[in-house]
């Protein structure tokens, strides 16, 4: 096992339009410790988005090798990488990709539902992060009777059910009020310590990206530190 929680080494993504090649990123190295927390920043378009995905596995690198947990990702089946997903990572995105069918405490039990968990485990488990993220008395509404500030709460929860090793986090505050932000981010770095969870995190925000052990920039496709 790697004592690394997730790295990745000479990560290369490169697309095709016509026959023009855009290269986004190039020989990325990153080793990531655990409970470490590391903002990436970049101007829009620079990668980091690209990065976040094929760390956790949601794109594949054009060339390069991403281990989660000491696993190659490159060498595993789909099913494989799903479970790798469900047990090691948790994801928060800008928009919070919740469920709307669903309430608050559904959205936040699926990554359990999904392991295979007792139903009681799962309930009581959900309910608890729900009252942590303070929306104990909104655990039973869906979405639309949620906030935006509200919703990315439930989000963050979500990503923490299933006790990851490593959360990757998209601009997690990028969608909400200068107000609603602050109050999320600060329920973010709070769970984080009390979880002793590893992040990375993508923002534009270099006021956020401070909060981070690291910050690392993507400079003509290469990850360098600020």
């Amino acid at each position: 096992m790697s004592k690394f929680v997730l790295e990745c080494h000479d990560l290369n993504k490169t697309y095709r339009d016509g026959a023009t090649k855009i290269e986004i990123l190039r020989k990325v190295q990153l080793q990531v410790n655990s409970s470490e927390v590391i903002s990436i920043v970049g101007n829009s378009g620079s990668g980091k988005s690209t990065l976040l995905h094929l760390l956790g596995g949601l794109d594949k690198p054009t060339s390069g090798k991403v281990f989660v947990a000491g696993k190659n990702v490159a060498t595993l089946s789909e099913n494989e990488k799903c479970y790798l997903r469900n047990r090691y990572l948790g994801f928060v995105y800008q928009f919070h990709h919740l469920l709307p069918e669903f309430t608050a405490l559904e959205n936040v039990s699926m990554p359990l539902l999904i392991r295979g968990t007792e139903p009681d485990v799962i309930r009581k488990k959900a309910a608890h992060l729900l009252d942590l993220v303070q929306l104990k008395n909104r655990m039973h509404h869906k979405l639309g009777e949620l906030s935006g500030g509200e919703r990315q709460r439930v989000a963050i929860a979500r990503a923490l059910v299933t006790d990851p090793s490593c959360i990757l986090a998209d601009e997690p505050t990028g969608n909400l009020d200068p107000t609603n932000a602050e109050r999320v981010l600060e329920l973010f770095v709070q769970l984080q310590k009390t979880y002793k969870t590893s992040v990375i995190m993508v923002t534009h925000d270099m006021r956020i990206a401070k909060l981070a052990n690291r910050v690392l920039t993507i400079q003509n496709g290469e990850l360098v530190s600020v």
